[in-house]
């Protein structure tokens, strides 16, 4: 037997039904599709990496990052399936399409936390500084991680003829069991959801809810936490927080101020009848520009004087700015009175200025 025809029986040598020179196809195009797929991977995590400024490449860079984790398992168990179409394998297709499907669906549950890290993340960075953003984001993708790995986890043994239909009513009852325990934390973690696409507050917000008042330091999944004006830090769970009326003094776009005082009967009607021209003289001299004069009335006789009533508006919502303009306003009428020689009123007898 000549070489040429030794080397021609060995080609057609049958292995598991197939002659050699198939087997050695399906290897070539398996070894030459991988090369192909590897090569293209890299390519495109080349092409996910962010550029000098940081910024991502290009407007698929969401795109090629979760591409850019594709696992060098699953292109290998592609390049098998596409080999395999070469050489007849029998009984042993089925099993094998099984296995590449798990392969595939385990790839599957990578692409998508790999796409819903990305969103997320994107978004998060474009929120930086909202940590309620932050901590809502965390959240929700821990969340989605863990739904789309039960998911992945089902379909799986679904796939390799496990009967999932109890395990899915298990898992239903299980679940139901796990929400009636834990549902004051499932409530805070959905209230959570819920500031941050309502956004009734944000960190450094001043806020009055009910008896308590203080600033947003803190906003978690499970509760928020309030710094009071005098110091002690206040824990409130989410879920009772949007249960509550909350004042957000921060989103005030201005202040209303109303404050009276009370003149000696014995005061000349002539003076009386000028303290409301003074007032808005004293209000728009000391405010300007950052008041808006509403009105001055003597509003009623009391008990114990004439009483006189100011309202103006504050067009910036700062509380501070707010008492520094009071202050001028008080000392401003402290000092026209006496020198009008306008006398106070007070329970306690005459107050002279």
């Amino acid at each position: 037997m000549s070489i040429d025809e030794a080397t021609l029986h060995w080609l057609k040598w049958p292995i598991a039904g197939n002659p050699a020179w198939l087997w050695i196809s399906a290897s070539a195009l398996f070894l030459a599709v991988l090369a192909a797929f590897l090569l293209a991977r890299r390519l495109i995590a080349s092409g996910s990496k962010p550029r000098g400024d940081g910024t991502p490449a290009g407007p698929f860079s969401i795109v090629a990052a979760v591409l850019a984790r594709t696992h060098v398992l699953f292109l290998a168990s592609m390049a098998f399936l596409i080999g395999s179409l070469v050489v007849d394998l029998g009984d042993r297709a089925l099993l094998l399409r099984r296995c590449l499907v798990v392969v595939a669906l385990v790839q599957a549950g990578i692409w998508g936390t790999a796409l819903l890290g990305a969103v997320l993340h994107r978004w998060r960075d474009s929120r930086a500084k909202d940590g309620t953003a932050v901590t809502a984001l965390a959240a929700a993708e821990t969340v989605g991680r863990i739904a789309l790995w039960v998911l992945v986890f089902v379909l799986a043994l679904d796939n390799l003829g496990v009967k999932v239909t109890a395990l899915m009513a298990g898992l239903g009852i299980g679940g139901i069991a796990i929400a009636l325990a834990a549902q004051s934390v499932l409530g805070d973690l959905f209230a959570s959801f819920s500031i941050l696409l309502d956004r009734p507050f944000e960190v450094g917000d001043f806020v009055v809810v009910g008896e308590l008042q203080g600033t947003i330091e803190n906003i978690g999944i499970k509760s928020t936490r309030i710094r009071s004006l005098s110091g002690e830090q206040i824990v409130i769970s989410n879920a009772d927080l949007l249960a509550s009326r909350i004042r957000n003094f921060r989103r005030m776009s201005e202040r209303r101020v109303a404050f009276g005082f009370s003149v000696d009967y014995r005061t000349p009607p002539e003076k009386i009848a000028a303290i409301p021209a003074i007032l808005r003289e004293i209000v728009e001299a000391e405010g300007k520009p950052r008041v808006r004069f509403d009105r001055a009335h003597l509003q009623k006789l009391g008990d114990f004087g004439l009483v006189f009533e100011v309202a103006y508006f504050v067009t910036e919502p700062d509380y501070n700015c707010y008492m520094d303009i009071q202050q001028a306003i008080n000392l401003a009428i402290h000092r026209n009175f006496a020198g009008m020689e306008i006398v106070f009123a007070s329970p306690q007898g005459l107050v002279r200025t």
